[in-house]
């Protein structure tokens, strides 16, 4: 249950997070607690997911905060490198139709 978050300012609006290992009840708070000021600082959030091992209904939570903080502001909020099974559980839940999602890093 190890879960490291880095952020990579790229400009005054845009900021890139790399999150990397499993998020789940017990670390998804720890990322909530990153991300969500980044809503309010920032236009476009992208979370960099390609070394995401794992994530649960309580990760979905905090990517649905971070969206609606995101579009309350006419911000958005982008997916980049998701595995093949973060893909599929974003696609069974609706939200790769709502949420911007791009291929690489």
């Amino acid at each position: 249950m190890n879960l490291t978050i880095q952020e990579k300012t790229q400009s005054d609006t845009a900021i890139t997070m790399v999150v990397s290992g499993e998020v789940d009840a017990y670390t998804a708070p720890q990322l909530r607690e990153k991300l969500m000021p980044l809503t309010k600082q920032k236009q476009e959030v992208f979370l960099d997911l390609t070394t995401v091992e794992y994530m649960d209904s309580t990760g979905l939570g905090v990517l649905i905060g971070a969206y609606k903080s995101l579009r309350a502001q006419g911000g958005r909020l982008v997916l980049i490198g998701m595995s093949a099974r973060l893909s599929r559980l974003l696609k069974i839940t609706g939200l790769t139709e709502i949420i911007d999602i791009e291929d690489g890093a």
